[in-house]
């Protein structure tokens, strides 16, 4: 569905006639309105409400609904328990909350660097794009008309052309690209951006699939195929070891199937992760865009021989979505399970007291503690809050998914130490008492716990991933592996046609052609010829 938006008035904007409750008020009658999908329903004019089969659903002052009993209503429910997202006022948009955009935060200080390490630049392009522009390259205006959303009015006048919101910004990076290229010295061109993005989906889901989100594009431009194709699978090799070694997930990587590449590219890399319902979640993308969008725009450059030659390109992302991945990979029935390299807060503090003549003692140890963790680069939290016992306190910190939680009460001072506890192990077996206070001692000890629980969430991932996937040699067993809620891994060499019956027959597609191949002869699941490849089949978000 294309979405024809008009920009409201200066006046509207500073003085709405919506009318304003009381914020507890206001939070009571949102909140009665929610729906199935994890959003607000519209108000009259957006878009039309989904079903309301789950009202009230993300409600934090109700319990988590089991994660083996609906996994849906779960996610929804640690997403507002844990304090990561809101509705917003219009369907399909969220507000992302301080702690959710933390985590955000993590993973661009992570990939910044990366992308700088590797010679990107970061910049900024409009959000508003001509729609002249999407028509420019024929697969792209197909692939994206029913998402995209356009401004017809500004200023209280018709536009003379439609202004597109961006939805990604191939057109517009081409269209500069060809002010700024003109010889072989000035390529390669590589930048990146962080910015919002707007697509009108239909099927909404907090952080996997939502009307705007937040993401980085990078974008480049080379002088020959070669270059390209080497950016492209650099930039998915990137987002994979990202993947595995601060977020704990365990990816697979892989080359996309024609019918599943990106509208407007020759080949499209993905990773593909194995979500805690076995649904896949495609994490990021890297794609090489040939030169489709070169050729649309007279994007050129002349070369060292003095000829005019279009230059190769690649985009390739990551969004929001990964927040999403990271909920749904390590959560459990007590809230979120962060991965520590992730995890805005690595380590709470909760001082623990009966008697007002304990409390100066713990307070002053408890600021100790928390001074020598952070001298360390420790990210520390001290809770010293009095309004609540420790009892919430411990299942507070649990639902945001903090790695170690450290306790100290008054015969913990009297000790010098303290107790441990983790967040992946559950109840006493989690909890090691009589760790010394002595800074060198606790230091190495918090550190080596955090170590210990990032390679234990991944090594479970793998397990779970691994555990999950069924290798098949015909189309009934595949259909089988489908059925019971598992990835299908087989020898695929069939047609587009073949790959839209599975779809249409199972629900499942082509996750990836992984990089990761098995050497010998092979014979396609579907049609009995042989094969090169193995494809992994899903079902997904």
């Amino acid at each position: 569905m294309v979405a024809s938006l008009r920009l409201p008035s200066l006046t509207s904007l500073l003085f709405p006639a919506t009318t304003r409750y009381p914020a507890a008020l206001r939070r009571t009658v949102c909140l009665r309105n929610r729906t199935a999908s994890g959003f607000a329903t519209a108000p009259s004019g957006t878009a039309s409400p989904e079903t309301k089969s789950e009202v009230g659903r993300l409600r934090s002052d109700q319990s988590v609904t089991p994660r083996s009993q609906d996994f849906n209503a779960w996610y929804v429910d640690i997403i507002a328990s844990a304090e990561l997202a809101d509705y917003g006022p219009v369907r399909g948009t969220m507000v992302i909350r301080p702690y959710g955009y933390a985590i955000w935060e993590a993973i661009q200080e992570y990939l910044n660097v990366k992308f700088k390490e590797t010679g990107h630049s970061n910049m900024y392009f409009p959000q508003f794009i001509p729609y002249s522009f999407i028509e420019k390259e024929a697969s792209h205006v197909e692939g994206f008309s029913p998402e995209l959303a356009l401004v017809t009015v500004g200023g209280g006048k018709e536009l003379e052309e439609k202004l597109v919101v961006r939805p990604t910004s191939e057109t517009i990076v081409n269209h500069m690209f060809t002010q700024w290229i003109h010889s072989y010295r000035d390529l390669p061109l590589m930048v990146n951006q962080w910015a919002n993005v707007t697509r009108w989906e239909m099927r909404t889901k907090p952080f996997i699939r939502t009307l705007e989100f937040l993401w980085q594009e990078g974008h480049t431009a080379h002088a020959t195929p070669e270059e390209a194709e080497k950016e492209a699978k650099q930039m998915i090799e990137i987002y994979t070891r990202f993947a595995f070694e601060q977020t704990a997930i365990p990816v697979i990587a892989g080359r996309k199937s024609k019918l599943e590449t990106f509208a407007g590219a020759d080949i499209t890399y993905t990773i593909e992760a194995m979500m805690g319902d076995r649904k896949a979640l495609q994490a990021g993308t890297s794609h090489n865009l040939g030169q489709n969008f070169s050729r649309a725009f007279g994007t050129q450059f002349q070369d060292e021989n003095g000829e005019r030659q279009h230059v190769w390109q690649t985009s390739w992302a990551v969004s929001t979505r990964f927040v999403g991945g990271i909920i749904m990979t390590h959560g459990d029935d007590k809230g979120l399970m962060l991965p520590p390299k992730i995890a805005p807060i690595q380590v709470v503090i909760v001082p623990i007291w009966k008697k007002d003549t304990e409390k100066a003692g713990v307070l002053s140890a408890v600021s100790s503690v928390k001074e020598v963790l952070q001298t360390a680069g420790v990210r520390v939290k001290l809770d010293d809050t009095e309004q609540q016992t420790a009892g919430w306190k411990f299942n507070f910190w649990e639902m945001k998914g903090v790695p170690l939680r450290i306790e100290i009460g008054p015969r913990d001072v009297t000790s010098n130490c303290v107790v441990v506890s983790r967040r992946d192990i559950p109840g006493k077996a989690g909890k090691v008492f009589g760790i010394s206070m002595d800074p060198s001692t606790l230091v190495a000890y918090v550190k080596e716990k955090l170590d210990e629980i990032q390679s234990s969430l991944l090594e479970k991932a793998i397990s779970f991933r691994d555990s999950n996937i069924v290798d098949v040699t015909s189309y009934d067993e595949l259909k089988d592996a489908i059925s019971a809620g598992k990835w299908a891994r087989g020898p695929w060499s069939a047609s587009d046609s073949d790959e839209e019956r599975v779809k249409e027959e199972t629900g499942a597609t082509i996750r990836c052609f992984p990089f990761e191949q098995s050497h010998g002869t092979k014979t396609c699941l579907m049609t009995g010829n042989p094969a090169e490849e193995v494809a992994i089949f899903a079902k997904s978000y």
